[in-house]
């Protein structure tokens, strides 16, 4: 039996779908009050003082580096494996990406491999929150605040993920989120950055605008602004920004859901010697679901003749990457847990429109490729 499912379905509704079409149709397409509502809704959500909205995750991590003063023969500590804008966002800034292998097990970094890679250069860290799966962040905060190293985290995958009851993103000195179309709430493209620091958050505020002064909206006289310094055009149009609001106000309720098929998951394929996952947590936001097998090329191959949606996050870690590779002169050896990461594991379908007897389709075929 063929049965098409989705890697991905976007949580969109009908109403949402009007409102962006009365927003469109309104003329008034940038610095709307649906762009200050999504900010303060997402600030309240993750319990940040300040959100601010950007036109991607990666322009929120290259933003952080730059109000991080981080520059020309500094280092900051990547995750070997995770999404290559999380390295890029160093490197933008003049700044060297030092690549640090991850824990296994989780796909994160560990304070461990942190400590191995800190020199007298290490300016800052950003940690990543892989597949929703929260870090090991109390220890690294601590071992930052001790060597007066920037915290930075990037939670592309992690809008819902909590540590010891706080939002992910509050633990560094800024908090970086997608809203890609296969993420958790979607804007298309788009992305948010969360912190409480007063001063970063203005500095943010500019070097999204060009690094324009003033708001649109406190300007007496239009057009009447000083340029403080080199900015960017980082912002998101009113609406995105009205997709997104509509999203996370619903986004409990997508959450809780994600966590029902969670559970599905582990109970139907936790038995298999073949596959490893990681426990369930009630602190992940499950952006995916994944398993580990070294037997993935027989999934795989089920899947595309069932027209199964699936993903791998990542298959190529970083210091695979020609740029990086060619650039550093890196040893793969030296990152045998983000290698091994990268081709053992697979992102199964994950979002509220999921349906059970889909997730039981999936486990029963993942059985079937291992002949068990």
């Amino acid at each position: 039996m063929k049965k098409k499912i989705k890697f991905s379905i976007s949580n969109i509704e009908n109403q949402d779908i009007k409102l962006v079409s009365k927003i469109l149709k309104s003329g008034w397409l940038t610095h709307g009050k649906y762009t200050s509502l999504f900010e303060k809704e997402f600030s309240k959500f993750t319990g940040a003082n300040y959100a601010v909205s950007l036109s991607s995750c990666t322009s929120g991590l290259h933003l952080s580096c730059l109000a991080s003063d981080f520059k020309k023969g500094d280092e900051v500590i990547v995750p070997a494996q995770t999404h290559t804008a999380t390295a890029h966002a160093v490197e933008y800034t003049g700044a060297k990406a030092i690549l640090a292998d991850i824990d296994f097990e989780t796909g994160n970094l560990k304070l461990d491999e942190i400590k191995k890679k800190v020199t007298k250069k290490t300016r800052g860290i950003i940690l990543v929150h892989m597949a929703g799966y929260p870090c090991e962040i109390q220890k690294i905060k601590k071992f930052c605040a001790t060597k007066k190293i920037t915290l930075l985290e990037d939670c592309a995958h992690a809008l819902g993920t909590y540590k010891d009851k706080i939002h992910v993103g509050n633990f560094g000195k800024a908090g970086c989120f997608s809203f890609y179309p296969t993420k958790q709430i979607t804007t298309g493209e788009g992305g948010m950055l969360i912190t409480n620091d007063l001063r970063f958050y203005k500095k943010i505020k500019m070097l999204k605008a060009f690094g324009i002064d003033k708001d649109i909206k406190d300007r007496k006289i239009p057009g009447d602004y000083d340029v403080k310094f080199l900015g960017f055009n980082y912002r998101m149009t009113d609406f995105q920004s009205a997709l997104g609001y509509r999203q996370l106000l619903n986004y409990n309720r997508n959450l809780k859901k994600r966590h029902q098929i969670a559970k599905r998951y582990i109970k139907n394929l936790s038995k298999i010697n073949d596959i490893k996952m990681m426990p369930y947590s009630k602190d992940c936001s499950f952006f995916v679901f994944q398993i580990f097998s070294e037997k993935r090329n027989k999934i795989i191959k089920e899947f595309k003749k069932l027209d199964i949606g699936f993903s791998i996050h990542y298959p190529n870690s970083l210091p695979k990457m020609s740029y990086y590779k060619k650039k550093y002169n890196l040893n793969l050896a030296n990152f045998k847990n983000a290698i091994n990461y990268g081709n053992m594991n697979i992102s199964l379908p994950m979002y509220p429109k999921l349906k059970n007897n889909e997730i039981d389709f999936i486990c029963k075929n993942i059985l079937k490729a291992l002949e068990i």
